[in-house]
């Protein structure tokens, strides 16, 4: 081999050397800068500082009748209209005559049954005179009290067991209370209304021939009108605490007050709440809606310390701290919700938060906490 070709072969084995220790140290620097970027972790704190607040809390619901029921009948016929024509969203007041049906049959039936019992009564009269002389001027009252176009007066009281047996006998008692059975049929021709209210739906019209339990329409209560209210699990016992509440409209001005009804024993699975119901009476001059949408609002209903942390830092009623440069879970109780944030407490001053509920990752040695104003 030449001279010149061994010196040009040590030269490229030098460089080649060089070369290779240089791409060497940058990897192990490298390597050294990732260990580094995995041992040390820089996070997001808060310095926590309790304070003595009163909380206004809100929910939200729906106006809603405290009764609504259908409008049916027992017996057939047909159909026609009550003191006015009833359509949806006409109002009525208590004991208006809603609907009725047609009952001219057996109004003469029942008129011919009280002048049937009319007649028995005065064929007997002299009987009555003659052998039940001190009881001969309560049963002739009776008689003339009795008129067909009205409801048969009270049965009048019968003293001895022979008088009773004498009615019996003859046939009086049984007419009169067959009487009876009647004219409590024809109140079943007339259905009065069981409270001031309006009309939610019309489902026949006079004139129609309805049958026993068709619907005819759906009223509801004016008078006594519910709210519905979902109230998370964490709040749920100071919410029975307060008992009243103040309810705004969309304008978030006053429109009633009320306290608490009834609430559910199980929780709601859709909004994994319990459901309160509350009753509302409006303010002066105010007009409540059926369905209509409402805020409910306790004021103070909560005093006493606490913090308040962003909701991404509490995840399942706890949190991380950062003590000694780990972080730790703790449990802690959540008073209330604003926007964003929660009113929590079991913390103590001057604990270091976890602004975001993040598990510890074990290749991380070292946290260090960057306070965020």
């Amino acid at each position: 081999m030449k001279k010149s070709q061994i010196i040009l072969f040590a030269v490229s084995l030098i460089l080649t050397g060089i070369i290779y220790a240089i791409v060497i140290g940058n990897k192990k620097t490298e390597s050294k800068e990732v260990k580094g970027e995995e041992t040390v972790k820089y996070i997001p704190v808060q310095i926590i500082k309790n304070e003595s607040r009163s909380l206004k809390t809100n929910s939200y619901g729906q106006i809603t009748p405290y009764t609504e029921l259908d409008i049916a009948f027992e017996i057939q016929g047909k159909l026609e209209k009550g003191s006015q024509v009833l359509k949806p969203g006409s109002k009525f007041g208590f004991n208006d005559l809603l609907y009725k049906v047609d009952s001219e049959e057996m109004f003469f039936t029942l008129s011919a049954r009280k002048a049937q019992l009319s007649n028995l009564l005065i064929n007997i009269l002299a009987d009555i005179e003659l052998d039940y002389p001190e009881e001969f001027e309560k049963w002739n009252s009776f008689v003339e009290e009795i008129n067909p176009l009205s409801f048969l007066p009270d049965f009048p009281e019968m003293k001895s067991e022979k008088e009773k047996m004498f009615f019996t006998s003859k046939g009086v008692l049984a007419e009169y209370l067959n009487i009876k059975g009647i004219e409590a049929r024809m109140s079943k021709y007339l259905f009065l209304a069981p409270f001031n209210g309006y009309v939610v739906d019309v489902y026949a019209e006079p004139g129609s021939i309805i049958n026993p339990g068709g619907r005819i329409a759906r009223i509801a209560n004016l008078d006594n009108m519910e709210v519905k209210l979902p109230v998370s699990i964490e709040l749920y016992d100071k919410f029975k605490e307060k008992g009243a509440v103040k309810f705004l409209n969309a304008d978030n001005e006053l429109i009633g007050t009320g306290s608490i009804i009834r609430t559910a024993n199980t929780i709601n699975q859709s909004t994994q709440s319990i459901d309160v119901y509350y009753s509302i009476k409006p303010e002066k001059g105010i007009t409540l809606l059926s369905n209509q949408y409402v805020t409910a609002e306790i004021d103070n209903m909560i005093s006493e310390s606490m913090c308040v942390v962003p909701s991404i830092a509490v995840k399942k009623n706890e949190v991380y701290l950062l003590k000694n440069e780990q972080l730790y879970k703790k449990s802690i109780s959540i008073i209330g919700s604003k926007q964003d944030s929660l009113f929590i407490n079991g913390l103590n001053d001057q604990d270091t938060l976890l602004l975001e509920f993040n598990k510890p990752n074990k290749k991380i040695k070292k946290y260090i906490g960057i306070e965020r104003q």
